[in-house]
Formats: structure tokens, sequence, C-alpha cells
């Protein structure tokens, strides 16, 4: 980690990049919200972080270095706060001064969960009781959203979409009226700066839940912040003899103490409209490569008795790992002669699962970011003889939060179990299983355009229509025109991962959303289990395609599908932004 750290630092010096040699870098944070990880560690764990901390500061930056959500941060670093409101935080020595380094824009969406949305009023009002409260610095997280292109999406189960409402949209457009009311905020803060940076605040008490923030200066300088934490009502109060209104759940900034430039409840800047829109261009010549789930190479399975954890066999160089064995099932076996179907139990680890039997899709089934542990039990048809048993456990990104994650299991570690046999229960646990990590697909490297010709796709007549699992779909298009962001429309697909000219545009998967999309008001304290948006829509439908990847003609599409989709209804759609 110091070698990182040293890295990174001298790569910043070489450029002169740090306010101490002229450049624009004020401040260097190490480590990110490591307290709850040092109180589960106990003394290790503290003892680590001091030395995080006294070790960043040897590096000689020339500015200040932070660590969010440390409570202990060892001086000199100054400890910050992160969160959707931080004006209850204040540092751990009182000559630091108050910083909020994450100000949640937003929320993070996982696969099969609702989008969030913070309303802009709300967002402002958060920063409005800071900087009342005496905060030295407000920092956006995220002011722009962005991608988790390749495997890079972590969670597990977080969106390739790290979209996050922020102020500025995955593709890097404004989102109104958020971007442009804290812009007025940041004008209306601007305007009283003097008064901000000469004088502390006092407080006085304008009602129930109304309070003034006032900063004085010797030289003349004052600005007021009057508040209102009432969540229903308007406020109607009296400040240097004049009347204010306040809006519920909202502050006024007044730059002079008298006329009020700016309401944070109040928003002047109109709502923007996203639209989806189709593009002049289409996708081309799609051809088919179907992965043979029969004949696993031999020569790159490994075989032993037992269940083995995914990741440790993986190492994360793919997201796939087959689990193969064989079960004997009698010829005189009641089930054969119409007797009721034997049930296949599987109990995985995370994250999803996809059964095959005799090299049939059987079923499939998956967690979720809350609960990764899931079991899938279904009917299962065999023939009398040798079956064959292939499990694909899927793995949807790298755990990204909390202690020990070497103690976080992924894949199926049993118990495997079938019922309904003459025999009873019948434990396949600990019998031969074979292990294969990643497809044939990957293992050829199919998503390149040197590999694509390397095997027999078979072209045409829309096979792309036949529901078919563990299918690897390719087809051309040319560049739309013009420069409007662009994204894939993957609405008609199930789940899979889809290539660009080789490039990666992620993980897809057409999970519903479950949530509560009853309404949002701004005026009461933000989670977010409040103002979820698209229920029962695909959490994720839109995935972005840069145009830096694209040629002006023939972009090779390549998408790996897991179960099934119909990949004519696939679409190149580019994002307009407009106002109402």
């Amino acid at each position: 980690m110091q070698k990182f750290t040293q890295k990174i630092v001298q790569m910043m010096k070489d450029e002169n990049l740090f306010e101490s040699q002229g450049g624009p870098i004020i401040l260097s944070q190490i480590e990110n919200e490591y307290e709850p990880e040092s109180k589960a560690f106990g003394s290790p764990g503290h003892a680590y972080m001091t030395w995080a901390a006294h070790m960043a500061v040897s590096m000689d930056t020339g500015v200040p270095w932070v660590m969010c959500k440390e409570f202990d941060a060892p001086d000199p670093v100054i400890n910050t706060c992160n969160g959707f409101y931080c004006d209850y935080f204040s540092p751990n020595k009182p000559y630091k001064p108050p910083m909020w380094t994450e100000a949640w824009t937003g929320w993070f969406t996982d696969f099969g969960g609702p989008n969030h949305q913070r309303p802009a009023e709300d967002l402002a009002f958060a920063v409005a009781r800071f900087i009342q409260k005496g905060g030295s610095l407000v920092n956006y997280y995220m002011y722009h959203g962005g991608t988790n292109f390749g495997r890079t999406s972590g969670g597990p189960f977080i969106t390739t979409s790290y979209d996050y409402d922020a102020p500025i949209d995955e593709y890097g457009l404004i989102r109104q009226p958020k971007y442009g009311h804290l812009k007025e905020l940041h004008k209306a803060i601007k305007l009283c700066e003097k008064a901000l940076l000469a004088a502390d605040s006092t407080v006085t008490s304008l009602g129930s839940y109304e309070q003034a923030h006032v900063f004085s200066s010797d030289s003349g300088g004052c600005a007021a912040f009057l508040s209102n934490y009432n969540t229903k009502q308007t406020a109607r109060v009296k400040f240097n003899n004049i009347q204010y209104s306040l809006p519920p759940w909202s502050i006024s900034i007044l730059p002079d103490c008298k006329n009020v430039v700016f309401n944070t409840a109040q928003v002047g800047v109109q709502t923007s409209q996203v639209h989806m829109l189709p593009t002049d261009s289409e996708l081309l010549s799609w051809e088919t490569f179907n992965e043979d789930i029969s004949s696993v190479d031999d020569d790159k399975m490994i075989t032993v008795a037992g269940l083995l954890e995914q990741l440790n066999i993986t190492r994360d160089t793919s997201d796939y790992l087959w689990y193969t064995t064989s079960v004997h099932i009698s010829s005189s076996e009641s089930f054969l002669r119409g007797g009721r179907l034997p049930v296949l139990t599987v109990q995985s680890a995370g994250h999803a699962l996809h059964v095959f039997i005799n090299g049939e899709l059987s079923g499939s089934a998956h967690g979720t970011r809350e609960q990764r542990r899931f079991t899938f039990t279904e009917d299962v048809k065999f023939h009398a003889g040798k079956n064959r048993i292939s499990l694909l456990s899927v793995a949807v990104g790298l755990p990204n939060n909390g202690p020990r994650f070497e103690t976080w299991n992924t894949g199926i570690l049993g118990p495997v179990t079938l019922h309904g046999l003459d025999e009873g229960q019948r434990d396949l646990t600990w019998q031969k299983w074979s292990y294969k990590v990643g497809l044939k697909g990957e293992d050829m490297n199919l998503r390149s355009r040197k590999s694509v010709s390397l095997v027999n796709w078979i072209q045409g007549s829309l096979v792309v229509g036949r529901q078919q699992p563990l299918t690897w779909y390719k087809a051309y298009f040319n560049s739309p025109k013009g420069d409007d962001p662009l994204a894939l429309d993957m609405g008609s697909m199930g789940k899979g991962q889809v290539w660009i000219n080789g490039h990666s545009i992620g993980r897809y998967w057409t999970l519903y959303a479950e949530g509560n999309c009853s309404g949002c008001s701004y005026s009461a304290t933000f989670r977010p289990g409040r103002c979820q948006l698209g229920c029962g829509q695909p959490t994720q439908k839109w995935y972005h395609v840069p145009r830096s990847w694209l040629k002006s003609t023939r972009n090779l599409l390549v998408l790996f599908e897991e179960i099934g989709g119909d990949a004519s209804r696939i679409s190149l759609v580019k994002r307009l932004v407009t106002s109402h």
C-alpha cells in the first residue's frame, strides 16, 4: 500500500499538481470510510489506520490529508463526514475544519432494485444546513454519474450504470433542475463569502422549528440563513423587524441580512426530460455461436470430491464456473413410469445459477444484494442410466464494502440433493465434481475482432429469435450521425455481457425492479427507501456506448446471453435531454 501511495503521489508531484507546487489539488485522502472496519478488527484495525495516516503525511505533499468516516484520525490528518446530511458533524479537534467529503446526490442501483432520485430541494437544504453550521468544504458524490464498464461493478449486484441521479448524468448531460438549483445555491453562498469567512454564526430561535444563523463581521459584512425544519408547514418569521415566509424543510439565504436571494425549496429551473430515441444505425449480419455444454475440454477441468468455493478457483478471471457431476438412474425408478419427477435442490452462496440436465437448461435462480445466498429447487427430467448435471455458477461483481472479504463465499457450497427417488433423498454434495473456469467463447476471446473469425458462426434467418441459452451473438453496425450520447437497448435480452469493438460495455441483466415507487416529497429526511423510481420495469435497460469506442463503419457488436432472448430487438439509441 505504501508503494502504491508513493507512486500516485510522485505522479502528481512530477506534474506539479499539488497546490503547494502551484497546482489545483488542495486536499489528499488516504483510506476510505475505514471506521466500521477498524472497529470490527479492534486494536489491529486502529493500528493499521494510524499507520496509514502517518505514512500518508510522510509523503510531504504540502496539502492537508483527510480521512472520511474515521472519528479517531490522528493529527494532522483531518477526519471528515460522508452522508446525506453532515450538519450534525464536528471534527475530532476544534482546530480542524468541518469538511463534507461526500455529499450524496442520489444513491446507487442494484439489479432487481428500483432507481433512486434525491430531490434537488432536499440536497440544497442539506448543503445550506452544513454551511450555516460553519462547514468549510462540500464535495459532491457523485457530481457526474458514470458507468461500470467491463466487470468492474462490485457490490455484488451493482448495476453497470452508476448514474446516481447526479447533476451531470451518466452520459455527460446536465440533469435539471438539480444542476441549475445547486448552481444558484453556490452563487448565493458565494455572495455571503466575506461574512462567512470573517465570523462564526450566532444562532437565534425564530419559533419551534425555525432558526436564524447570522454571520456578522466587524467590517460591517452580514449574512443570514433562515431555516424552517417543519416538514409540513410554511413558517412566517420575523427577523430584523422584517417578515419572511419560509417554505417547509427549507433555508433562505440573505447575503446582506435583508434580501432573500435563494430559498432551497424554491426551484427556478425547468425540469429536464430524457428521451431515448432511435438512431439511423441498424444492427446487421447477425450470427450466433453456441457454447457446447456436453464437451467441456477435459484438459481444462479439475475433478475433486466435494464442492469448492468459486473465487478460489476462478481468481476473478471470469464470472463463470462450471460445476459438473453425473448421477445414475435405475430403469426401475417410479418416476420413469409416470410418477412424480424428482426434485433437485442446490444451495448457492451466490450470485446466480443456471442448471443444465443432459445439456438442456432446466432452470435458473439468483440472490440479491441484501441476500446473496439462495436455493434452487425444481423438478428435473432424468432418463434411465447416466445423467449429467452441469451447474453454471455466475458471479455478479466482487465485494466492495465491509470487513473480512476473505470470508465472503461465492459459488455452490451445497448441499446439493435429489429428492423423490425410490430410495428417498440422495446427497450429491460429496461425490466427484468437475470444475471448468469460464466459457469456451471466453477461452477463444470471441469478443475481439481478431478472434471472431476463428469459429464457425451460424448465419442469418435470425436464429436469434430462438430463446437459446448460452449463446454468443455478433452483428455489425455503422456509427450513427451526430454527437448525441449513445446506448444499447438490451430490454429484449435476459442476462449476459456485451462488447463493442472489443471494449466491454458491461454486464446486462433484465431484472424487473421491486420497491416502493409510491411518490416523492422533498420535505423529509432523505433515505434510499424514499423517492424510488421504475418499479415493475427493468432496473437497467439502456447501456452506455461511448462514441470514442466507435469507428465510422463496421463496428463489431458481440454479446453472450446466458438464458435466452430476442437479439433482433436490440437497438442502438441516442439520449436527448429537453426542458419543459
